[in-house]
């Protein structure tokens, strides 16, 4: 597939983003593409701009300068059938607190015409979420159940998640994930999510992307990243003829010690035999790439 066809084909295309707040740049310039089916852990330090961009993405945030598109369509002047083809789960509750589960569904079926009920009563069961009790009375983790019940009920063809797991227990979570991998296999839903939780991403994220100095400064399938990165230590000139003579792709760069310094690479093409070099792990790439 040429570049072409995959940004014509993509369900999100960002091109050129720049926001600041005051003086402080938030996201420089930053490019991205979602392609259907894709699931995307997105990673940075607090304070990188993840909820930001996610809410750009969503056009909930107007950017200084760039394009936003979603389903090939302008974000700002989304359609009606795009926006209906979107879940959103906020890291803030944004639920109305005044009603009762039952009246929050009722309230939102009537604004999707693909809302599957077996699933909403699937998940109201399953998760034990009192339907007659007002919102504001459930616990942290119920309404983050309920808010995510309300994002995957009209299936989504693209579904944004911020920080969707938070007030979730282990098993909450766990139950959660293993929903979302059936959505996305069931429906090949295009998913993009954040959150600090590590071992979540390994469960289910095909890919991560890392946001640093306001651009994505990676993204790969992170099955692949931990086949292919390593870290080399040496000295720049040792490094440096490493290289040339097997076509590495250097992601950071830190010194050590006595002229020393400690390099993560990537090897695009595979490993190639005695390339040697430290093994990495998720969290590993998580400190090193942001």
């Amino acid at each position: 597939m040429s570049a072409n066809e995959t940004t014509t084909s993509a369900v999100v295309n960002l091109q050129g983003l720049s926001l600041s707040y005051g003086a402080q740049p938030v996201l420089q310039g930053l490019d991205w593409q979602l392609q259907p089916g894709q699931v995307i852990g997105l990673l940075g330090r607090n304070g990188a701009g993840k909820t930001t961009l996610l809410e750009t993405l969503l056009g909930l945030r107007e950017p200084q300068a760039g394009t936003v598109q979603l389903f090939g369509q302008n974000a700002a002047d989304l359609d009606d059938t795009g926006r209906a083809r979107i879940g959103y789960v906020p890291q803030q509750n944004d639920l109305f607190e005044g009603f009762t589960p039952d009246q929050l569904l009722s309230y939102f079926k009537s604004f999707y015409p693909r809302w599957n009920e077996a699933k909403v009563e699937g998940l109201m069961s399953r998760w034990d979420i009192a339907r007659d009790k007002p919102i504001a009375k459930l616990s942290g983790g119920q309404q983050q159940r309920l808010s995510i019940i309300r994002a995957l009920a009209h299936e989504p063809d693209l579904l944004v998640l911020d920080e969707p797991v938070a007030s979730l227990d282990p098993a909450g979570r766990r139950d959660f994930l293993r929903e979302l991998v059936e959505q996305v296999l069931d429906r090949g839903t295009t998913v993009v999510f954040s959150t600090h939780i590590l071992s979540d991403l390994e469960r289910v994220a095909f890919n991560v992307a890392f946001l640093k100095q306001g651009r994505i400064a990676l993204q790969a399938p992170l099955d692949e990243l931990l086949d292919e990165v390593r870290v080399l230590s040496g000295s720049s000139a040792e490094l440096q003829a490493l290289i040339a003579a097997q076509g590495m792709q250097v992601l950071s760069r830190s010194p050590l010690e006595d002229g020393r310094e400690r390099w993560l690479v990537r090897f695009p093409q595979g490993l190639p035999a005695g390339s040697g070099g430290e093994r990495v792990n998720l969290e590993d790439l998580f400190m090193e790439m942001t």
